[in-house]
């Protein structure tokens, strides 16, 4: 039997009518598989996107966990970007395909809500010319019923400028003595940087992570070379000029009755290799029992991490201390120390963080999809974790109330919640083997119980030791990019200016204006009135002046 063949039109205008009904279909067709493309990209944006907003949230809830936890919050923010660059290419590619077509819609993507642009952001208003006529019948009577703004972001390139100080000399023709106005003040002697750009070097450096010569690199591609020694120059001159306000700092710091400590590693550059020495900080931080001192930190450098430097720093300080179980804090401890005991108050993140590790779900999960080996998951490090979440959740609803009304709901809600965890962790601890890592999670607690009660006698105490971890964490993220510090030296120096940055941020003061402001008039500024100069004292001084 013979296939039929439907006959092929004979005529020009029946292919051309076939052309362009296969050209649409194909239109078509290439639409929807944009609009499918588009669809599933939008889709991946939205999802890394909630999971960075569930990441941050989860770390506002439950205390920010050192490097790990700023690790995943950067990947979470570099797949977003990419997700999201991804989504826009595609649904114009979409909005594109379906312009061919009269049947396919474009797919329109839901993207997070927009903050509006900061009100202090000056604004320039570009008015489009209207017609004078109307045309729709000429006439010219017209009337204005309103207007729409569109707002759109624009940056001009910064700007650099000489100043030139002139000073001129004048000589007596009664006595031919010369008078001359005296020179500018510079951070450096004979120098040659304004206080806003010295503000910037720092900043950059030691707030944004830029080391010298990246920014060098950036100078140059603005038209101004200069070398990292010349900049180095500046950043040791100008160091040196404020560590007044760094003692400021440092005494009200180690004045406070209950202090936040902590260290980490910062590799240190010696005849050709690199040694780890360590990055000290004490935080002072009433606000959690409504204090009303204001915030501080105070950095110190060492050459390792032996004990007699922390009991060095706190030679002359009593109180109550928040920190982990670091040896080295033993003999600030002891009951005959003089001029006194410091009190230890145990940090319930770092015993938390023991039991989590074991009862990572997720994580093991995740490593199991990867076909790594997956770790063990532990009941009872998981129902550790629940129960000392239990007590977190506690404070969140007294934090910033006064110390004793702290201590009131301490008494009657968390008191009892401890006494069952001590008798559940004498429990768990003698059914399981002594070199079980449970065992060693368990024994963390137990024996330094009496530091993790200290919260229930006293409504100052925190239950994390966070508060020094945040501040601390500049000190790794700066890692990334400098590697290493150049010398003891530069350690030190690099203490000093963390100690003013992370205090500024603390009170929610911009370090760089507070930098630039204080390196402008601390050269003529009377001794007896430096305390003006700290963040907080400076902050209420412009908020009074804006009044």
């Amino acid at each position: 039997m013979e296939a039929v063949v439907s006959p092929l039109p004979n005529n020009v205008e029946a292919l051309q009518a076939l052309l362009a009904m296969a050209t649409q279909r194909a239109d078509e067709a290439e639409a929807a598989l944009a609009n499918a493309r588009a669809r599933e990209t939008a889709a991946e944006a939205m999802i890394a996107h909630l999971k960075l907003q569930n990441a941050k949230l989860r770390r506002e809830q439950y205390g920010a966990s050192a490097e790990r936890t700023e690790r995943l919050l950067a990947q979470f923010e570099l797949e977003l970007e990419d997700l999201e660059a991804d989504a826009a290419e595609d649904e114009l590619a979409a909005e594109a395909a379906a312009a061919k077509t009269t049947t396919v819609v474009a797919f329109e993507r839901k993207k997070p809500v927009r903050k509006p642009f900061p009100d202090h952001l000056p604004r320039e208003r570009v008015v489009v010319s209207t017609p004078c006529s109307c045309p729709g019948c000429g006439s010219n009577r017209l009337s204005k019923l309103g207007e729409d703004v569109t707002e759109t972001l624009e940056v001009i390139p910064r700007s650099w400028k000489v100043i030139q100080t002139v000073r001129e000399k004048f000589a007596c023709r009664d006595c031919e003595k010369i008078t001359q106005p005296p020179a500018p003040f510079h951070v450096t002697p004979r120098g040659w940087a304004g206080p806003s750009f010295l503000a910037m070097l720092l900043f950059d450096k030691y707030g944004q992570h830029q080391p010298l010569h990246r920014q060098a690199e950036r100078f140059a591609s603005e038209g101004v070379p200069l070398s990292v020694s010349t900049l180095a120059d500046q950043i040791g001159a100008a160091c040196l000029a404020l560590m007044p306000i760094y003692q400021l700092i440092e005494a009200h710091t180690l004045a406070a009755e209950r202090l936040h400590g902590d260290d980490t590693t910062v590799p240190i550059m010696a005849k050709g290799k690199t040694i780890t020495g360590r990055l000290w900080d004490y935080v002072r931080d009433d606000r959690p029992f409504g204090g009303n001192d204001p915030p501080s930190v105070v950095f110190y450098y060492s050459r390792d991490r032996r004990g007699d430097h922390p009991r060095r720093h706190l030679a002359a300080w009593t109180g109550i201390l928040q920190a982990d179980a670091y040896g080295g804090y033993n003999e600030l401890y002891a009951p005959n120390r003089q001029p006194g005991p410091i009190l230890e108050a145990g940090c319930f993140a770092h015993a938390r963080r023991k039991f989590f590790e074991l009862a990572d779900v997720e994580g093991a999960a995740r490593r199991k999809s990867r076909g790594e080996k997956a770790g063990t998951v532990y009941p009872i490090a998981l129902e550790a974790v629940q129960k000392l979440d239990a007590l977190f959740a506690i404070e969140r609803g007294i934090n910033g109330k006064s110390s004793a009304e702290r201590l009131i709901v301490r008494q009657e809600l968390s008191a009892p919640l401890m006494a069952e965890l001590h008798e559940w962790l004498n429990a768990q601890f003698a059914r399981i083997s002594r070199n079980h890592d449970l065992a060693k999670a368990i024994n963390y607690m137990l024996r330094r119980w009496d530091a993790f009660t200290r919260f229930l006698t006293d409504g100052r105490v925190c239950l994390s030791n966070n508060a020094a971890e945040r501040s601390l964490r500049c000190v790794p993220l700066g890692r990334k990019a400098w590697l290493f510090c150049g010398s003891d030296r530069g350690a030190q120096r690099a203490a000093v200016a963390y100690s003013l940055i992370q205090t500024c941020r603390l009170n929610d003061v911009d370090p760089q204006a507070w930098l630039a402001d204080v390196l402008a008039r601390i050269a003529d500024h009377p001794v007896s009135r430096i305390n003006e100069l700290l963040p907080w004292n400076w902050q209420a001084a412009r908020v009074a002046l804006a009044a």
